[in-house]
């Protein structure tokens, strides 16, 4: 079913365009000036989530047009929610003039979850998917209920140029979590309260917690262009932590590394792109519901959590590797196939086969892991540094190479990381 649809919204989007383009009569680039709104409905479909709805709008000033299709100001707002009942409220603002010669990012979000998933620690619980949500046994044994606000304020500055920048920031997350609520369902069948009378998730992280985030590293960045860049490098290596200010009973410091190059093969339609990631915990212990958070100097979706899932490990089971150090890779090609102008906006159409990949390197919890599933610590290594891979397609459709519709597949190549997957929703994962 999921190929049909895949293959479905592959062909009409291509047939779309195709005719849009033959119907263009200038293909040259339009430039644009001042303030540039793009009012759209939000209309997604996520394998795990459902079908999206809302709406959304992106917002860019342009200013006199010189540095198009650079930007002055950019704001992005969306409302929406999926069909599993996942609810989103988001704001994005980014400006490289909004303080004299600093970078900032500001987000601001809240996110509801009634079915949180949970697949347990270091990708080590067998996953059935009759057991997902099973009405006739009242189980749903990967979920529990999860609400999130965050504020996150994000800062760059030269150091030898704009090119070698400092970064710092502060983040905050207020965390409530809760059994399943949905009279479907009896939350003693779910894995995450076996794991909290089992003792692996601790008393004091049971109902969520607050924190405040600091962030200090730097960044290089070589890109031509930064939203679909056709050369250049790209890495951030920062430090972020939380001292345990609102006593939540954790208090930890993480090193988070990014190196991503992008490169030109003969021409910018036809671009080999790689990322290399890599997060771990250094000092104290993280509690388990910020294990799936991967840490980005500036995000480039609504949503940044891992591994697995549509932004990290395409089609993997979200969430599935959760410990306290892995590492992780995304290789694609992005082909640009034609460009042309309709309703005085700049479009492209484009192609991205990908590989993602991924590994826990630093367990979470070990001993009390090897109690739970009656295991020796050494078979539980052996299980949890497992490779975790998965292959797919895109489909791009960029207007003013800033705005990017996205629709990608892919299929994990392990039974226990998922199934075939679809996600549409917006710009390319790094």
């Amino acid at each position: 079913m999921m190929k049909k649809i895949f293959i479905a919204l592959f062909v009409s989007l291509c047939s779309i365009c195709a005719a849009a383009s033959e119907a263009a009569i200038d293909t040259t680039t339009i430039h644009k000036k001042g303030w540039n709104f793009g009012p759209l409905p939000v209309i997604g479909f996520n394998s795990d989530l459902g079908f999206q709805y809302g709406v959304c709008c992106d917002m860019f000033n342009y200013s006199d047009g010189s540095m198009f299709p650079n930007y002055k100001d950019h704001f992005y707002v969306e409302a929406s929610r999926y069909t599993k009942q996942q609810t989103l409220a988001y704001l994005l603002y980014d400006s490289d003039y909004l303080i004299p010669g600093i970078r900032s990012v500001f987000v601001a979000s809240y996110q509801l979850d009634p079915m949180y998933y949970f697949y347990g620690f270091n990708g080590l619980e067998p996953y059935d998917p009759a057991l997902v949500a099973d009405k006739s046994t009242h189980t749903a044994r990967y979920s529990y209920w999860r609400s999130m606000i965050r504020a996150m304020a994000d800062f760059q500055g030269d150091i030898t140029g704009p090119n070698f920048r400092w970064a710092a920031g502060l983040a905050f997350w207020h965390f409530r979590i809760k059994d399943l609520q949905m009279a479907d369902y009896d939350p003693a069948n779910a894995l995450f309260t076996k794991y909290r009378n089992s003792g692996l998730i601790k008393p004091n992280e049971t109902g969520g917690g607050t924190h405040l985030e600091l962030k200090l590293g730097a960044v290089y960045d070589t890109r031509d262009f930064a939203p679909s860049p056709s050369r250049g490098i790209w890495v951030e290596a920062f430090f972020t932590g939380a001292p345990d200010i609102f006593k939540s009973g954790s208090a930890y410091l993480k090193f988070c590394a990014h190196f991503r190059q992008y490169l030109s093969l003969g021409t910018d339609a036809f671009v080999f792109a790689y990322h290399l990631g890599y997060q771990s915990t250094i000092a104290g212990e993280t509690p388990f519901y910020l294990l799936q958070n991967i840490y980005n100097l500036k995000m480039l979706q609504t949503s940044s959590e891992g591994l697995g899932s549509a932004n990290t490990l395409r089609s993997i089971l979200p969430c599935r590797l959760l410990g306290e150090s892995y590492a992780w890779g995304n290789f694609e090609l992005r082909i640009r196939l034609f460009k042309f102008n309709l309703i005085n906006q700049s479009w492209y159409v484009g192609l991205n086969p990908f590989f993602d990949c991924g590994w826990v390197l630093k367990p979470y919890r070990l001993d009390g892991c090897a109690d739970f599933y009656g295991k020796t610590k050494e078979a539980l290594l052996a299980q949890t540094r497992g490779f975790h891979s998965s292959a797919g397609l895109g489909l791009k459709l960029g207007m003013n190479r800033n705005f990017i519709l996205s629709v990608e597949a892919a299929l994990p190549f392990k039974k226990d990381d998922g199934s075939f997957g679809v996600n549409i929703g917006f710009n390319y994962i790094f």
